[in-house]
């Protein structure tokens, strides 16, 4: 099923699929509804997936499109979207940015899910302070490559922030990656000039995951399996664990494992679920 949810300064696009327990997946950087769904396809036997265009990509229209999107506008678009749906607890996989709209619902909306899995939250506020100016200064590098090379090299220097090789990067038997054309660049060229830059601030204060790590919700910290070790992101990902006394459990793949590696990623996702 497809539909819309008409939301204050924007139309969200959505799709549910499956039957079960609802499980709300929220897309990494430039990925809308559809970005996942050979992931999705392993899992509807199960669970009732909902899956969305964020503000401001694809089909999930703005109403001022210029202006792009702040971080609370993508939280109070997933909590109207969850309590459009389901009066109970959902469970949710947020990857990446997904993963930093997650963390916030979890904290002001604690109701409203059950299970996070925050598989390499993108808050380098969670980071070191020299870890941070570090990531800073790298994502501001990214956006100044995507403006001056344009859409095709900022995707590349994306990639080597996230340590994504596209030519080395493992894939599972059978899976199909999007090609890198046209079709992407208007979803890729939003992110770079609203999400990233909201990325680019986000935090998570010790307080914030005190208040997490004694709520209701279960949040599961997770990373790639083939993420490096020093990246940024799988960097979040080790500091929101050690934050919260959790596992971290590793999921294949690295980054977008949930494309690379959708078979195996669903199967992982259902054990910790």
């Amino acid at each position: 099923m497809q539909s819309t949810l008409t939301v204050p300064g924007a139309v969200l696009h959505y799709e549910v699929r499956g039957g079960g327990p609802l499980l709300l997946v929220s897309q990494s950087g430039e990925g809308d509804a559809n970005r996942s769904d050979a992931m999705v396809d392993h899992l509807v036997d199960a669970y009732t997936v909902v899956t969305y265009d964020r503000r401001g990509l694809s089909r999930s229209v703005l109403d001022e499109p210029g202006r792009g999107a702040t971080l609370d506008e993508h939280v109070d678009d997933v909590h109207r979207l969850l309590a459009a749906l389901t009066d109970g607890p959902a469970l949710m996989l947020g990857c990446s940015m997904g993963a930093v709209i997650g963390l916030r619902l979890a904290a002001r909306h604690p109701g409203q899910l059950g299970t996070l899995v925050a598989h390499e939250p993108a808050i380098p506020g969670l980071l070191p302070e020299a870890e941070q100016r570090r990531t800073h200064a790298e994502l501001d590098e990214m956006r100044a490559v995507f403006e001056r090379d344009g859409w095709l090299a900022g995707v590349r220097r994306i990639g080597e922030l996230l340590g994504i090789d596209p030519a080395r990067q493992e894939v599972e038997p059978g899976a199909r990656l999007a090609p890198m054309d046209a079709s992407r660049e208007a979803n890729f060229d939003f992110f770079v000039r609203h999400d990233a830059l909201t990325m680019r601030h986000a935090d998570l204060t010790p307080a914030e995951i005190d208040v997490l790590r004694r709520g209701p919700v279960r949040v599961v910290p997770a990373a790639g399996s083939a993420t490096p070790r020093t990246v940024f992101d799988y960097r979040c990902a080790e500091e929101l664990a050690a934050g919260l006394g959790a596992d971290l459990p590793h999921f294949p793949g690295g980054h977008n494992g949930n494309i690379t590696h959708p078979k195996g990623f669903a199967e992982v996702l259902r054990g910790v679920l």
